[in-house]
């Protein structure tokens, strides 16, 4: 099944943000790579694709995982979270309807 991995970021987070963006990346790539990532992406602070000083709000990815269990453990161990990047994260069951 699908699952939303809503990851709040913390103000004033972004240099944390960039320092774990290469281990978050890495993981993942790892999703993709075992077909299990639908989309992922960050969620800019301003009106914006490249924010720049202004950072980021928080990222979004929905993937595929056994259980709601198995996707709050993945989330749990997000490079950002342990990084100080993410307040708190949100997972929860996801139905893609379109496209």
């Amino acid at each position: 099944m699908l699952y939303m991995i809503l990851g709040h970021d913390l103000p004033g987070s972004l240099d944390k943000r960039l320092a774990a963006r290469p281990d978050h990346l890495r993981r993942l790539q790892e999703l993709q790579d075992a077909g299990r990532l639908l989309l992922a992406g960050p969620l800019p602070a301003i009106d914006s694709e490249d924010p720049g000083d202004a950072g980021f709000t928080g990222s979004l990815i929905v993937a595929g995982f056994d259980s709601l269990e198995e996707a709050r453990s993945w989330a749990d161990a997000d490079p950002y979270l342990a990084a100080g990047v993410y307040d708190h994260v949100t997972v929860k069951p996801f139905k893609k309807v379109l496209p």
